[in-house]
């Protein structure tokens, strides 16, 4: 059985989210999740968040579904609409640059690791 989760235009670069995705990436639920506590990155909360998400649709799915037994079978971030603001940032030779606001898009799925489908 697989059971998907979205988390869209969530605030934060996608690049630096990547660095956080890529360590669960094939680990089970639960030490995906242990995981997830224990780095300091701002970017754990909300895949903490869309991980927790996929496991509760799955669990709706079907009620009988071992929770333990699920892998992150496959995780994603995708980067978003980027918003230009209007404040301006000092740059090199008098020059000045926008700041840009980076938004992601994380998509998670996960597998159960022995159940036939």
């Amino acid at each position: 059985m697989e059971a998907i989760a979205k988390g869209k235009y969530l605030k934060g670069s996608p690049q630096k989210a990547r660095l956080v995705i890529d360590l669960i990436r094939g680990k089970n639920v639960q030490e995906a999740l242990a995981i997830l506590r224990f780095t300091k990155k701002r970017a754990t909360r909300a895949i903490e968040k869309v991980l927790l998400s996929a496991v509760a649709n799955a669990r709706e799915k079907n009620a009988t579904a071992d929770v333990d037994r699920f892998v992150v079978d496959r995780a994603v971030v995708n980067s978003g609409p980027t918003k230009w603001r209007r404040r301006v940032r000092p740059a090199p030779m008098g020059r000045a640059y926008r700041e840009q606001r980076r938004y992601k898009h994380i998509t998670i799925s996960i597998k159960g690791s022995d159940v036939e489908e």
